[in-house]
């Protein structure tokens, strides 16, 4: 549905008084807008509709910041509506995101904030999703002490298009039970009623939260901690992270038994969708659970998230490309530093080794293209080396590319290689020895 952008979307001029006034206070004082836009500064993300980055309001910040401050003092805030922007997911559907604009950022951060204070002791330690102090890593360990435990049957929820279809006035009832000023859940309601704007195009938003506003985050576990607390009274262990849920139970009936329950309490109470095809019961080590799998009690990176690394490493190092591999592998190093530094959980260093030895093979393939007739590559595997007889089998053999990358090339162009030549570090299988002990090698 289309409507005039910001129509009648602002607080107006009336003021509510509360017993419990200092909510609203904090949120207008500029100091607290001030450390709200430095959250904002260190998260960066680009410019909302009217195309102010974070750069051009910080050239003028206590300008914009005292006006931000008198227009939520005189009820005149009106948030602009967030810039929709859509990216892929992994089963070929589009992940909708929004993109508020810079004032709108701070002011949602600054109450993020303040509402933080009052839900964060309430939630339930089986939350880990978006929460000050807990980390991803912590929830996959949490999974396997209750996988070691003897729970192995995992119910596995997924919530359709959850940030999209949750429901707007069960979310502002959940925060009145514990917000006691009335002028920040009209303020809420005003940020989630904004609107998104495609293409020029305003359209409403009567349902759900944005996702990727400073906000949402905490919205959606106020909306989820309901989930939480009816799973702690059935006795049910889980660990949650946002809109991902994993129950752990011991057995195959009891995870069965309880996919069916969880599931109408889902979709009857708290008026959400769930994913039947994607929602499962089935063993720890069939289940994906933020990119990795409990298998026999022990963390490994999963199928999927193999399988995307792989194809990342082959869109990052193409074998034909003329771009020097000294510069590839800087490109390499920016993801794979990132992508190693979460999945060095996996307690087989084996697959982090596997993605190494990929990067390289592909590396090596270039410098065969590269050298583009067979005699250079002879020469060149002599020169590092190779003996002439078998330099000379491997250069003028019928092999491509992609084949003469192993045997001759790979004793030709060795780790330390890489390593001392190249300046690239990341790529030691020496370096992963002091994680976990080396075990058996495993695909998954």
């Amino acid at each position: 549905m289309k409507e005039s952008c910001g129509k009648e979307s602002g607080l107006g001029k009336q003021t509510l008084f509360d017993s419990n006034r200092d909510l609203f206070e904090r949120l207008c004082a500029e100091d607290n807008l001030l450390e709200a836009f430095l959250a904002v500064k260190r998260n960066r993300g680009a410019a909302g509709m009217d195309g102010v980055t974070i750069q051009d309001f910080e050239a003028r910040l206590h300008d914009e910041l005292a006006k931000l401050a008198n227009e939520l003092r005189n009820w005149q805030y009106k948030p602009k509506p967030a810039k929709r922007v859509e990216i892929p997911k992994e089963d070929g559907s589009m992940r909708k995101l929004g993109i508020p604009c810079v004032r709108d950022r701070v002011m949602q951060a600054c109450l993020k904030t303040i509402l933080e204070e009052i839900f964060e002791p309430v939630f339930s330690n089986s939350s880990y999703g978006f929460r000050p102090g807990r980390r991803q890593q912590d929830a996959i360990h949490e999974a396997q002490k209750l996988v070691q435990e003897g729970r192995e049957w995992v119910v596995d929820i997924d919530l359709a298009q959850f940030f999209d279809t949750m429901s707007q006035d069960r979310l502002i009832h959940r925060l009145s039970l514990k917000v006691p000023d009335k002028r920040i859940l009209r303020l809420v309601g005003i940020i989630l009623r904004s609107g998104v704007d495609i293409d020029g195009e305003c359209h409403s938003t009567t349902e759900g939260s944005t996702q990727g506003s400073p906000i949402s985050p905490l919205l959606s576990n106020v909306v989820l901690d309901e989930l939480d607390k009816e799973l702690e009274a059935r006795g049910l262990k889980f660990v949650r992270w946002a809109d991902d849920a994993n129950i752990f139970v011991k057995s195959e009936e009891a995870a069965k038994r309880v996919l069916v329950s969880v599931t109408k309490f889902i979709e009857s109470k708290l008026k959400l969708k769930v994913n039947q095809t994607k929602s499962k019961a089935a063993k720890s080590s069939e289940v994906k659970f933020l990119g990795l799998t409990i298998k026999n009690g022990e963390v490994v990176i999963a199928r999927k998230s193999m399988r995307k690394a792989m194809t990342k490493v082959s869109e990052l190092v193409r074998t034909n490309s003329p771009v020097p591999v000294q510069k590839t592998l800087e490109r390499v190093n920016l993801w794979y530093q990132g992508w190693a530094n979460y999945f060095k959980m996996t307690q087989y260093p084996m697959q982090l080794q596997v993605i190494e030895a990929h990067v390289r093979r592909r590396l090596r393939a270039r410098i065969v293209r590269q050298l583009k007739r067979r005699k250079f590559l002879c020469r060149r595997l002599e020169s590092r080396g190779v003996k002439r007889k078998t330099a000379q089998a491997q250069a003028y053999s019928a092999k491509g590319p992609w084949k003469l990358s192993s045997g001759a090339m790979n004793n030709a162009y060795k780790v330390d290689w890489f390593i001392n030549t190249m300046g690239q570090k990341v790529f030691s299988n020496r370096s992963l020895s002091h994680w976990y002990p080396v075990k058996k090698r495993i695909f998954v």
